[in-house]
């Protein structure tokens, strides 16, 4: 078995709980959209980037309830990639991709990325526009009990990963405060081309949900 399938196997055992939206399939699609601009940006370690895909949610802060909590599972996840004879300089790349790739993240100032970092952020942003990030979505918001919709509640911009965690929203102002956003947000020409038809099925949606709450005032 090698290196990857192994790491492949120890994101299943860390997400096969999940009900957030951050569970196996939604791993497998942002490998398989890594894999897609991998094949395209020829300079990029494909063993990093693929590992970091698999991993990027296994100490997520969004899954746990406490910051000692997310450290032991990072610590964990350091530890196993040792045990299977992962190279401590690829480990501290990998450890720094998933550090520093995430949208909260981004609110505290831009996070320099290598090519690696960028493929693995535009995958995972990637999975967060279209169809299946609608659903994902109202599967989050309703794990959180959020509000669906309410057009008294106007979007609020974030302007710290504090304030974007803990901004008392809905579940539709959510797509303008971040998901619509993100196409801008893009590093390479392969996750834009993918973002387009992503980006319009998304304005669609909203323009169908809004003409339908509105028919039935």
């Amino acid at each position: 078995m090698d290196q990857l399938e192994m790491i492949n196997r120890y994101m299943k055992d860390a997400l096969t709980k999940d009900n957030t939206g951050h569970s196996i399939d939604h791993i497998n699609r942002v490998l398989a959209l890594a894999n897609k601009i991998l094949a395209h940006e020829k300079k990029a370690d494909a063993f990093v980037v693929c590992a970091a895909a698999l991993l990027h949610d296994v100490y997520d802060d969004k899954l746990y309830d406490s910051q000692e909590d997310i450290l032991a599972a990072k610590n964990n996840m350091i530890s196993f990639l040792l045990s299977i004879g992962v190279h401590p300089e690829m480990i501290e790349e990998i450890t720094y991709i998933i550090d520093n790739m995430s949208w909260s993240k981004s609110l505290e100032g831009t996070q320099e990325l290598n090519i690696n970092g960028q493929i693995v952020q535009d995958a995972d942003r990637l999975e967060a526009m279209g169809a299946i990030a609608i659903t994902r979505a109202i599967t989050y918001g309703a794990v959180k009990n959020r509000v669906l919709y309410d057009p008294e509640i106007q979007p609020h911009l974030p302007q710290n990963k504090t304030d974007y965690r803990n901004q008392k929203s809905t579940t539709i102002n959510h797509f303008y405060e971040k998901l619509l956003l993100i196409q801008d947000k893009l590093n390479t020409d392969t996750a834009r081309k993918i973002s387009e038809s992503r980006q319009q099925f998304m304005l669609s949606f909203l323009a169908q949900f809004k003409a339908e709450w509105e028919l039935e005032r």
